[in-house]
């Protein structure tokens, strides 16, 4: 499977790092007006250099050969072709299925990468280019790295069939709440005004302001927006997951992406 190497994986912890950093900084710093967004060009500036150090360690150990870019491609052009079809109707999201499914067979660096450049190339496809855009991009690239990183992917105990499409729509249901969480944090403390239960309060204590947050996050995005997004979820694994993982994976086999490169001299 397309796991990361050493090297793919210090970027992706230092891509956690920094995502982490630039998502829970409300809790740690007091922010001046407009601080968020214009953090959120730094962020994308440093998310894409995460990004090449994956693609490249992974081609330089053999773990991304042309036939996993040229699926990493294909991958990337369906879910932003199909990221459209629900967004901005009550929380249906139809991306993130993908991303479930082929992190989970492909492997965690992989489902990373293709969380990031779906979310880059749909935000192109729909005109969703802005401060926010590179929040979706990590968040999306984590939902991914995730699901590659749940047990029982390989070895003589493998899941497989119904208990395996149970896993990850359970998984599928916990990213859509979570991405959701992540996304609203950003930008919680410009979404409403002070004084009030669910505003943020620069300098107050951190559970305080969890506190506010995850009210704040209940009222205006939990039960619509990210119920949506995990009813969506689970319906689409439950129902496409298993003929969509044997694709998947029938796809795996017969690229033979874990195969060695081996060249011969012309006779």
């Amino acid at each position: 499977m397309l796991d990361p190497g050493p090297v793919g994986a210090v970027a992706l912890v230092l891509a956690g790092v920094l995502g982490l950093t630039m998502f829970l900084w409300p809790l740690v710093l007091s922010p001046a007006e407009g601080g968020a967004r214009s953090d959120s060009p730094l962020l994308f500036v440093a998310i894409l250099p995460v990004v090449i150090a994956v693609v490249l360690a992974e081609m330089a150990r053999g773990g991304i050969d042309t036939k996993a870019m040229a699926m990493l491609g294909v991958l990337t052009a369906v879910g932003a072709a199909l990221r459209p079809v629900g967004a901005g109707i009550a929380g249906i999201e139809t991306v993130f299925f993908i991303l479930v499914l082929a992190g989970r067979v492909y492997g965690a660096g992989f489902g990373f990468v293709l969380g990031v450049t779906t979310m880059f190339a749909s935000g192109l496809l729909t005109g969703g280019v802005g401060p926010w855009l590179p929040f979706q991009m990590l968040a999306a690239g984590w939902a991914g790295l995730g699901a590659g990183l749940l047990p029982l992917r390989d070895g003589p105990h493998r899941l497989r069939g119904r208990a395996e499409t149970a896993l990850l729509a359970s998984y599928g249901a916990f990213c859509a709440y979570a991405y959701g969480f992540l996304l609203n944090l950003w930008f919680w403390p410009w979404a409403i005004g002070a004084d009030t239960q669910l505003s943020f309060v620069p300098g107050a204590a951190v559970l305080e302001n969890l506190h506010r947050f995850f009210l704040f996050s209940v009222a205006s995005s939990t039960l619509g927006w990210d119920t949506g997004r995990a009813i969506t979820n689970v319906v689409a694994i439950v129902v496409l997951g298993p003929a969509v993982l044997e694709v998947l994976r029938r796809a795996h086999r017969r690229a033979a992406f874990d195969a060695p490169v081996r060249f011969t001299s012309a006779s």
